[in-house]
């Protein structure tokens, strides 16, 4: 007969905005990169500046393109 794994509070640390919170897992403590209160998806801040760079190069690469063929 196989056991359940026993659930215990554990801490949750953010690496970029030192954030902490509690919730239940298995492991003792638990590091992430990017939580929700960080994480450009929930905070509303836009990454449009560098989409439109990478636009912008697509666009200059198929010019040249365009001129070498």
């Amino acid at each position: 007969m196989t056991t359940q794994p026993t659930l215990r509070l554990t801490t949750v640390r953010c690496s970029t905005c030192e954030t902490t919170f509690t919730t239940r897992s298995t492991r003792d403590s638990i590091s992430v990169d990017v939580c929700s209160n960080c994480h450009p998806a929930y905070t509303g801040e836009a990454r449009a500046p560098r989409q439109v760079e990478r636009i912008e190069r697509f666009e200059r690469r198929r010019a040249r393109a365009r001129v070498a063929a």
